[in-house]
């Protein structure tokens, strides 16, 4: 602002409505109910008026005193760069180089509104101040009042003896009374001093110095606390801070306290660039006070990174370690469930050509408990290329790998894996059939060292297969009607032979190997087992079916379908059971899928052996939706051998709304074979327009792995605890409703 030098006064009579402070105060209230954002429009007078530096002023009325003061009265209008102001009555003071103005002052600039009794602006300072007022943050909840309130030049906003809330009304859920509060001047976070915190008019904090995100910009700040409990740890508590260090970088720091265990440091650092983006997770605690007789820290690592350094080369790294095998069953992290037996430990290096691709890979498991024999792919180099061949529209591919394979049990054996898939795969595709051939040889070649004594492994081992299979399939579809609706019934039937001659494989350890599940989609796959060490001989055939009925959206309403692998000859399956992996001898896979109406949906799947007569694995599940965000499902799971252990479970999960506010979160599972409660989750949420409250209780079993060094030897069976957290903003339920160990099971096209 600059002035008198470049003053204009625009003085005109304009009868202009009072937008008075009253009037905004009866417009929310009677918008409360609702939970919205009080918006104001902007004053439209000032749309058609250059801004500049120039102040120009519109009002009923006007005079000059001595050619030293201007007084404007009625409807006045004044406009400064980047503001506007209504009031009653406004003096400029030529010799003072300031405005006041009196009376319904309206003050408004791009990030803010703010109503007052008295108004002054100051050259000399550079800075406008309002006394008694209320102010409404643009676009977002947070309102209060102040006994003054100063804008610097800056924009800047230092509200004197002052309030904020995200909550309307007259006594609003919760308010923070502070001697000042500071709001940066695009209005993305907020500073306190002295603040006092209140609930329903109860005072229940006070904080010397205070900062909080207000906007949906990243601001470096202390975040919610949460506070819980539970049988293992006691009372806990953590106050996280974020840290945004860079637009592109943050961190958040978590001290955790368990008064059984002591303190913990929790910190996650991100990073994101262009073409590379990660994070790396520390779980830190010095020392266990629950452990006996140790002093060792126990602690979490957790590194994950995926880029690319060109438009070929592509990077990929998941790797977590643990101090001790009982670290997530005890203490627990938000990466892992408690009972997780494994963790990830991958690297992945990929160039991609138009015509080829090579990876290098290191993979490995961190295996949790006393089974320690799993290997480790130390060294894994990939490369794949696909040449097309005018012989009917066809491809030529190959496969090959290098492979190194090594064990932290030493008593195990150790292997290093040559393979090579070569042949020729014809595809032909029509909306209305297809058909896949495929014609390949398959070469592995193991050097395998350190074979335990009365082993059947042999140290220098050649296997040459040959591979044969035809895929295709047929769409029919037809107009059809049920219960009064016009439906499109679709029938796909698909048939499959695959020929693999018989080999002994006995000869070969089992590195990557183990059984692949026979549901529907895998009765068509080439091969029964994972990784290489064990490719099954074959000569069958698989026959499936799915018929489906679309309605006139095009959206699936009902689906099933019905398959069977059938072997021509019985060496298929006579694999070595002592060697853990086994191959049914006949697979039967169905599934159904009913969308019974918009709120009821069912669905179930089921692998059946045919030569035993038995049910390997099923799952069915029933769902009733009744609401946004409202959900019962009732699910069963069977799975015949799990390990040598038959499971069957029963679970029970609800999502109900009581009203508007209140939701109830619940989840029960039985173990049917042992007859008794795996878990139980309830929760309850209060949720208003500013504030949330989430409430949970959990009791699950806990999965304890026997250590010959553990120093704990009071781990229960199961684990109790209760987690209770607060926020000013309204949380997602769904947040809640996965919490449990084995979660929510999404249906199929539950947006649907």
């Amino acid at each position: 602002m600059s002035f008198p030098r470049y003053l204009i006064l625009i003085i005109t009579c304009i009868s202009m409505a009072k937008y008075s402070f009253a009037q905004q105060v009866t417009d929310i209230l009677d918008d409360m109910a609702q939970c919205p954002i009080p918006t104001y429009p902007q004053l439209t007078a000032a749309q058609s008026i250059e801004k500049s530096k120039a102040i120009t002023i519109l009002a009923d009325k006007s005079g000059i005193n001595k050619n030293k003061v201007a007084k404007f009265t009625g409807n006045v209008m004044l406009i400064n760069n980047q503001q506007t102001i209504l009031a009653n009555e406004v003096e400029l003071n030529r010799e003072s180089s300031s405005v006041n103005a009196t009376g319904d002052i309206h003050f408004q600039n791009k990030g803010i509104d703010i109503f007052a009794d008295q108004l002054n602006i100051s050259e000399t300072l550079g800075a406008t101040t309002l006394k008694n007022t209320q102010y409404q943050l643009a676009g977002i909840a947070g309102h209060g009042g102040a006994g003054i309130i100063a804008v610097s030049k800056e924009g800047t906003l230092s509200l004197i003896d002052s309030s904020f809330t995200t909550c309307y009304g007259a006594s609003p859920d919760w308010q923070m009374n502070a001697s000042e509060i500071n709001i940066s001047k695009d209005e993305s976070y907020l500073e306190a001093y002295h603040a006092r915190f209140s609930v329903f008019n109860v005072p229940v904090l006070y904080l010397p110095y205070f900062t909080i995100p207000i906007g949906d910009d990243r601001q470096s700040g202390f975040l919610y606390p949460e506070i819980g409990n539970s049988g293992k740890s006691g009372f806990t508590t953590s106050i996280p801070y974020y840290w945004n260090i860079a637009p592109n970088i943050d961190a958040t720091i978590t001290p955790k306290y368990m008064l059984k265990r002591g303190s913990q440091l929790m910190t996650e650092f991100r990073y994101l660039h262009e073409e590379q983006q990660g994070q790396f997770d520390l779980e830190y605690l010095d020392q266990d006070n629950e452990q006996e007789n140790s002093t060792d820290a126990r602690y979490l690592v957790r590194m994950q990174h995926v880029g690319t350094f060109s438009e070929r080369f592509r990077a990929f790294v998941d790797y977590t370690t643990i101090s001790d095998d009982n670290y997530l069953v005890d203490i627990g992290s938000k990466h892992y469930n408690d009972n997780d037996a494994y963790l990830y430990q991958t690297g992945e290096l990929a160039y991609f050509a138009d015509s080829w691709q090579a990876k290098v890979k290191l993979q490995d498991f961190e295996v949790l408990g006393d089974n320690k024999t799993n290997y480790k792919a130390l060294a894994q180099l990939e490369l794949a290329s696909h040449q097309k061949i005018d012989f009917l529209d066809g491809l030529f591919d190959v496969y090959s790998e290098v492979t190194n394979f090594d064990n932290a049990d030493k008593t195990q054996a150790t292997a290093q894996r040559y393979h090579v898939e070569a042949g020729f795969t014809f595809p032909m595709v029509t909306p209305a059939w297809f058909l896949n051939s495929e014609f390949k040889i398959l070469q592995t070649h193991y050097q395998q060292d350190n074979i335990p004594l009365k082993s059947e492994l042999e140290e220098s081992v050649s296997r040459t297969l040959p591979k044969v299979r035809f895929h295709g399939g047929v769409n029919f579809d037809r107009q059809t009607h049920f219960w009064g609706n016009s439906f499109t019934q679709t029938l796909e039937p698909q048939l499959q032979y695959l020929y693999i001659p018989e080999k002994d494989q006995s000869n070969i350890g089992l590195y990557d190997t183990t059984t692949l599940q026979d549901d529907y989609n895998g009765l068509f796959r080439d091969k029964r087992f994972s990784g290489l060490d064990r490719i099954a001989q074959a000569n069958q055939y698989s026959w499936g079916v799915t018929s489906r009925l679309l309605d006139s959206a095009n959206q699936e309403q009902l689906r099933v379908s019905l398959g069977r692998i059938v072997y021509l000859n019985d060496s298929n399956f006579t694999f070595e059971e002592n060697q853990g992996i086994v191959a049914d001898a006949s697979a039967l896979a169905a599934e159904v899928y009913a969308r019974i109406n918009r709120k009821w949906q069912f669905s179930s799947d089921i692998q059946y052996n045919t030569e035993d007569d038995v049910t390997n694995k099923s799952q069915t599940s029933i769902d009733y939706l009744f609401g946004e965000n409202q959900t019962i499902q009732l699910n069963h799971r069977y799975t015949r051998d799990v390990s040598g252990i038959t499971l069957e479970q029963l679970s029970l999960a609800g999502n109900v709304s009581i009203n508007k506010n209140w939701q109830v979160i619940s989840r029960i599972t039985q173990d049917l074979q042992q007859n008794r409660s795996i878990e139980t989750y309830a929760g309850l949420q209060y949720q208003s327009c500013c504030w949330s409250l989430s409430f949970a209780y959990h009791r699950y079993i806990t999965a304890n792995f026997d250590e010959p060094s553990s120093n704990n030897k009071n781990r229960d069976e199961f684990n109790n605890g209760f987690m209770l957290r607060f926020s000013m903003r309204t949380k997602d339920i769904t947040d809640m409703f996965n919490s449990s160990i084995f979660g929510y099971k999404r249906p199929y096209f539950l947006n649907n």
